[in-house]
């Protein structure tokens, strides 16, 4: 998420991932939201089909009958399953929130001299609540590990990942990968766009792996590859490609003509002004689209095209 800066973003992909799992709990999940908007599309098209008078009409009216019955019938047992985990949950936080107020209530009786209150509420209340949250607790947590859990009370890794991918359209199965995982299988993803170009692709892997690895300078880029061939071969594809693979979005990328840079006084739009010249301040067009994108590929292509001297940068 270049657009947005630490500890902002942060604070509002929590924020949101709490509110989400807080409206599913008060409302009711997407999933089923979305069966019933399913249901209510297919009652809408059996209320026309039978007007229908059509043989396959009526055939389809038949078909539409039973797969409405069993969506029904799945759909009553998960609004069951919702009902009984909301009841749960919503019982634990009724319980948590007289905790708070009977340990307060003991803080005060013990400060007030008050023994035989905070007796009664250190070993009896205090304990029959505790005893009663356990169970709910247990209860959720045996719902869990039997795979039929629809609500959640706590943000976790999956949460954070859904928000994410609404905001980034990148999968959610994407993001939950492990790293080390998605870099065993580098070469793989690459091959499934870019035909061919065996060394290329190992080359690109083995350097991309040694970044993530630390074995890299962390101030230089993860690597800097020169691809050579005639047109059709692969080398912006290539470029598209890692963009996917190490930003998940092929646009994730900058593109420079070099082409046009091939005085040698050309090199100052790519990097900038010196300090006291005209346009210092402007910047170049390499350092500006690096600096509103940190997180691309940059793509210098026909690069045979520049000056020299604009090698020199590099």
């Amino acid at each position: 998420l270049p657009d947005r800066q630490l500890p902002d973003k942060a604070i509002d992909l929590i924020d949101e991932a709490a509110a989400h799992l807080k409206m599913e709990i008060d409302s009711k999940p997407v999933h089923l939201d979305n069966m019933e908007r399913h249901i209510m599309q297919l009652e809408i098209e059996r209320e026309a089909l039978r007007k229908e008078k059509d043989d396959a009409s009526k055939r389809r009216l038949e078909d539409l009958e039973v797969e409405l019955a069993n969506l029904h019938e799945e759909l009553n047992g998960l609004l069951a399953e919702w009902q009984r985990e909301k009841d749960i949950i919503q019982g634990m936080q009724a319980i948590k929130a007289e905790l708070d107020e009977a340990r307060i209530q003991l803080e005060r009786a013990e400060r007030q001299g008050d023994l035989e209150g905070a007796a009664r509420l250190r070993y009896g209340i205090l304990p029959d609540l505790e005893k009663a949250l356990q169970e709910n607790e247990a209860n959720i947590e045996q719902m869990r590990l039997d795979g039929s859990l629809m609500l959640k009370e706590e943000v976790g890794a999956d949460e954070v990942a859904a928000i994410v991918s609404q905001w980034t359209g990148v999968p959610v199965s994407r993001m939950l990968e492990g790293e080390i995982e998605k870099l065993m299988k580098m070469e793989d993803r690459l091959h499934e766009r870019v035909v061919g170009q065996d060394a290329a692709i190992k080359a690109v892997s083995a350097a991309v792996r040694r970044s993530r690895a630390g074995l890299q300078d962390p101030n230089r880029p993860v690597g800097t590859f020169l691809f050579l061939g005639p047109t059709g071969v692969g080398k912006t594809e290539m470029a598209r490609s890692l963009a996917q693979f190490l930003f998940d979005d092929e646009n994730a990328m900058v593109r420079i003509d070099m082409s046009e840079f091939g005085e040698k006084h050309s090199v100052a739009r790519l990097i900038g002004a010196p300090p006291g010249y005209v346009g210092y301040e402007e910047g170049g067009q390499l350092t500006e689209a690096v600096r509103r994108r940190p997180y691309s590929v940059v793509l210098f292509d026909e690069i045979e095209k520049a000056h020299a001297d604009v090698f020199n940068i590099f």
